[in-house]
């Protein structure tokens, strides 16, 4: 699958593409406090998995940012942004920033999550890092919606991910 970035064609995944109505994969990622959590399958709540390149770039600070604040309150949900950034980097970027509304953690130790949800950038100079991504995986470990963003430099639709999410919980 082809995605842009800074308008330039680069491509993400590895041959396998998820859809909607797949079962969720289970990948380990690791969370700002250095624990292993698993995400997809079954979970008592709706994950909603978003992916980004890198926190230190203002586009992906602005993402985690909108997203502590859209879903802060939503009970039965257990949102998760990943990207590639190391624990610490994770944890300070979450500190300084009041990130406390969803789970940051990093796909760094296994590539687990980037291999079996088909998001790993490729080629180009973000090679090796999450494309911008959202999933929303249900109860039963059921994938409901898919988001990848077209352009890395641009930020998801947030509105339609909201009223997908609504759907679920």
């Amino acid at each position: 699958m082809q995605v842009k970035f800074k308008g330039q064609p680069v491509t993400i995944g590895n041959g396998f593409e998820l859809k909607v109505g797949d079962r969720a994969p289970v990948a380990k990622v690791v969370t700002t406090e250095l624990e292993e959590i698993e995400v997809g399958n079954t979970k008592d709540k709706v994950q909603i998995l978003i992916t980004v390149p890198s926190l230190d770039t203002p586009v992906c600070a602005t993402e985690t940012k909108r997203f502590n604040e859209l879903i802060a309150g939503k009970e039965g949900t257990l949102p998760v942004v990943i990207s590639m950034d190391l624990p610490f980097a994770s944890k300070r970027f979450c500190s300084t920033e009041g990130i406390d509304n969803l789970t940051v953690a990093s796909d760094f130790r296994y590539g687990d999550f980037k291999k079996k949800y088909g998001v790993e950038i490729k080629e180009g100079p973000l090679a090796g890092l999450l494309a911008r991504t959202v999933f929303i995986v249900d109860k039963d470990g059921i994938v409901k919606y898919i988001q990848i963003v077209p352009e890395i430099t641009e930020e998801p639709n947030y509105d339609d991910v909201l009223r997908a999410l609504e759907k679920l919980v």
